[in-house]
């Protein structure tokens, strides 16, 4: 029997740089997708593994059909440190659609199952992804809270201590959850992950599909400090966006009234596509992963622009190392890194 269910005080939310199980993928399978480069990425895929396997394990969401040509796909050195779970999903967006994982008041874990509708309705059908946490939940033995807020991991960042960022282009949109408040958004934070405190910005950056997740623009990198994405050319469509929201941060404070260090991130020139739906893509240096000893930050082959941010995360993180993955192929659908990755904490000591 699963033990009973928590909420709100007995609950906390780990930072993602605390120690790490294991990191979960939901593997690319569509063809109608990508430009029609579902090989590349698959290939791109293979190599995400193989850097999160130096670290933790790596857990695949996919149909069971799938799975023979994964692991034909998967690197020789990581194939050891992959698992493969039978969970059909729509789309790869893990972060968005996959559990939350928090710890109860014994240090166990907990899975976090918000509702799910591809950020507002918009890329259909979405009901595989929706099943995603709970089929989890299943399978890890692990007591799982419900909620009919609907919300995707990428729209909420903490620190591990009870803060939590998000935006309220997204949660407060009537596209997802239709005439709620913040008091009520933040109330729900707190059953579901024991937040403290929220902290809301307003807008995202241009081409987000999602309306503008926080992973896109605000890092905490440490309890007291985050990475904040700007923009310094004022022609940019994210200049205003970015200023509002970095003017925002300057109230940003801890639990315990201390000021939050906000550390700039600079953009990447624009990354564009051609004949494709979205005029600019989301690309951000702030969709990175912390995955036990190492950052995986994402980069665009923009050699200055790139060896600024690893160069500014690296001084974020000591002792991890903060290495660069080639991220255009992802963020041609909305996303980059952090996007298509969910972290799962290690679990309570016996």
């Amino acid at each position: 029997m699963l033990p009973a269910i928590e909420t709100g005080d007995s609950l906390r939310w780990p930072a993602e740089w605390e120690p790490q199980e294991a990191v979960w993928l939901t593997w690319p399978h569509r063809r109608d997708l990508w430009q029609g480069g579902l090989d590349r990425l698959i290939a791109d895929y293979a190599e995400l593994a193989r850097l999160i396997a130096g670290e933790a394990e790596v857990r695949i969401n996919a149909g069971a059909a799938l799975h023979d040509s994964i692991r034909a796909a998967l690197a020789r050195e990581c194939a050891d440190r992959c698992r493969l779970y039978n969970h059909p999903a729509d789309d790869v967006w893990c972060r968005d659609h996959g559990p939350i994982f928090v710890r109860r008041r014994d240090a166990s874990l907990q899975i976090a199952d918000w509702a799910f509708n591809a950020w507002g309705g918009k890329f259909s059908p979405w009901d595989r992804d929706d099943r995603i946490p709970a089929l989890t939940a299943e399978t890890l033995g692990l007591p799982r809270l419900a909620s009919p807020l609907v919300l995707e991991g990428g729209a909420i960042e903490g620190n591990g201590e009870g803060l939590v960022l998000t935006t309220e282009a997204v949660l407060l949109n009537e596209n997802r959850n239709p005439g709620i408040t913040k008091a009520e958004v933040e109330a729900e934070l707190h059953r579901m992950l024991g937040a403290r405190r929220v902290f809301w910005l307003g807008r995202g950056i241009e081409g987000d599909d999602t309306d503008g997740h926080i992973d896109d623009m605000v890092r905490f990198v440490n309890p007291g400090a985050v990475v904040s994405v700007a923009e310094t050319d004022r022609h940019s469509p994210n200049y205003r966006n970015l200023a509002e929201n970095n003017e925002r941060l300057q109230d940003l404070r801890t639990l315990s009234s201390s000021r939050v260090e906000v550390v700039p991130l600079p953009m990447p020139a624009p990354v564009t596509a051609e004949h494709w739906r979205l005029a600019l893509l989301p690309a951000s240096y702030a969709n990175f992963l912390i995955c036990n000893g190492m950052v995986i930050v994402p980069i665009f082959m923009q050699p200055k622009l790139d060896d600024r941010a690893l160069g500014i995360l690296r001084e974020c993180f000591p002792g991890r190392r903060v290495v660069g993955f080639d991220a255009r192929r992802l963020v041609l659908e909305g996303g980059a890194i952090h996007c298509v990755t969910q972290q799962q904490p290690t679990a309570a000591a016996p």
